[in-house]
């Protein structure tokens, strides 16, 4: 079959996103506060830092088809019809010979996530399909490996140049990595069939092969902590790789009888010891290992008592998927408004194309987010939740200087209101409240238990069109609380 028969055939959307960046969801494991002086500095930091970008990108992006899951053997996995799973998997598993994304040019996307007001990355060094995107010295399936066409140009290492890039526009910067290696023969044994996700055999009655894989992982971990510059975050994916039992498990069903015991201790050690301070990610394990938590494509519901950053797709996909549907400008903005009213940060995806561009569509509408950062990123940046968070249509931040933002929530079509009534905050006597972007001090006046702040039709012109607009309170005092 011709690879472009092949490829209108392999519909495969971006609809297999049910399990998203991950496939692991929340544990209700207790988080274990972090105690590392360096951790912790690091930790307060990316919590300044609140809005950060996320690339899932890959040889998949030729097909435009979901990172990883299509070759996974499990029954919510829908492949195309007339080809074994055999076949199907032998020609994904080709993808990186024809990989030439001559577009890639990571000074382009550093550029627009930093217009867009982003102030760190996350990008997919490995995915669970275990092609690395980074010049690792543990396995020929790489970018850089002779039989990848893209290997001669002088970016051929793409995670590298992807964080020196981000770098100098002073990112933070996220190294995701998948434990799970679907390519690894000690992970997936090609000697039995792959039912699910999981490793593909007994690690109690095959010790030694299944220590040969974790000294990959480790070596792996090892090379991206110690030649590919200063990290910040390792963001580890594949949470059912862990040292957990399940006595109950059906293999096949999505969990296994038998621990995949990575040896979080030691590679925490390991990838601390060349990045002294690294926050490190094992996401929806629970433990000592998981500094930060992750909900994925949601939102909680009320602030959370631990750390947290909410991962999402901009579209339907985490990875390119032709004609994809992105999510509005407002509605990003509101949902980072949410999240950071709550406590937490927020992750936003785009997956690049095959040329390794990212998709024209997807730059506008962050260029349209960016617009509205330039105004009201006071209200975001380096602020923590205060009580109550969020009331209707405002959400409530606080900077370290002890200001309030309120930042009022417009639906579509909506005018700035001449008025916004404050029940909860309380403007001490003579603070000057005004509306970011606008130099005009408001007035307000008390009503019953709370206050009124009058938006004059200048200032509410000069906010039309937005998304939200944000009120600063430099002092102020919580209903039954002392003045803050």
């Amino acid at each position: 079959m011709q690879r472009r028969e092949f490829c209108k055939l392999i519909g495969l959307s971006a609809a297999v996103t049910a399990v998203g960046a991950a496939g692991a969801t929340e544990k209700s494991d207790s988080y274990v506060p972090v105690t590392d002086s360096l951790v912790l500095r690091k930790l307060d930091q990316w919590q300044d830092w609140k809005f950060g970008f996320m690339m899932h990108w890959g040889p998949y992006s030729q097909w435009g088809v979901v990172e990883s899951w299509s070759i996974c053997s499990e029954d919510w996995i829908k492949r195309p019809a007339g080809l074994s799973y055999v076949e199907y998997k032998e020609k994904y598993q080709a993808l990186p010979t024809t990989f030439n994304p001559i577009g890639f040019d990571p000074d382009i996307w550093a550029g627009v996530a930093k217009d867009a007001g982003m102030k760190y990355v996350v990008f997919t060094t490995k995915h669970h399909d275990g092609f690395s995107m980074f010049d690792t010295r543990q396995t020929d399936y790489r970018i850089t490996a002779a039989d990848v066409p893209f290997h001669t140009n002088p970016r051929a290492n793409i995670a590298n140049e992807v964080f020196a890039a981000f770098r100098k526009q002073s990112f933070g910067i996220g190294a995701y990595f998948s434990k799970p290696d679907w390519r690894n023969p000690d992970y997936w044994a090609p000697e039995w069939a792959t039912p699910d996700r999981n490793v593909n055999y007994d690690t109690r009655k095959y010790p030694e092969r299944w220590r040969k894989f974790v000294e990959f992982v480790h070596r792996q971990v090892g090379e991206l902590t110690s030649e590919y510059g200063p990290l910040d975050i390792l963001w580890l994916d594949g949470g059912w790789v862990n040292a957990k039992t399940h006595p109950d498990a059906i293999v096949g069903g999505g969990e296994v009888p038998w621990p995949q015991d990575i040896d979080m201790p030691e590679l925490a050690a390991l990838a601390r010891r060349n990045q002294p301070g690294l926050v490190v990610v094992d996401r929806a394990v629970g433990g000592p290992y998981e500094n930060y938590r992750t909900p994925e494509q949601q939102i909680p519901d009320t602030p959370l008592p631990y750390p947290w950053e909410t991962c999402m797709t901009l579209g339907n996909s985490w990875s390119y998927a032709p004609n994809d549907h992105y999510k509005s400008a407002r509605q990003i903005v509101h949902m980072l408004v949410d999240v950071v009213a709550k406590g937490g940060n927020y992750l936003l995806n785009v997956g690049p194309d095959p040329n390794g561009e990212l998709p024209t569509a997807a730059v506008a509408r962050l260029a349209e987010i960016g617009a509205w950062m330039k105004i009201n990123d006071e209200a975001i940046y380096a602020t923590r939740p205060v009580a109550p968070y969020r009331d209707g249509k405002l959400c409530f931040t606080r900077a370290k200087d002890g200001a309030i933002y309120a930042i009022y929530l417009l639906d579509e079509g909506e005018a700035v209101p001449e008025m916004i009534g404050l029940k909860d905050i309380l403007p001490a006597a003579g603070t000057t409240i005004r509306l970011l972007g606008s130099d005009i001090d408001l007035k307000w006046q008390r009503d019953g238990a709370g206050v009124r702040v009058a938006l004059p039709e200048s200032v509410r012109n000069q906010a039309a069109n937005n998304y939200a607009v944000s009120l600063r309170i430099p002092s102020y005092r919580r209903k039954g609380h002392s003045q803050a």
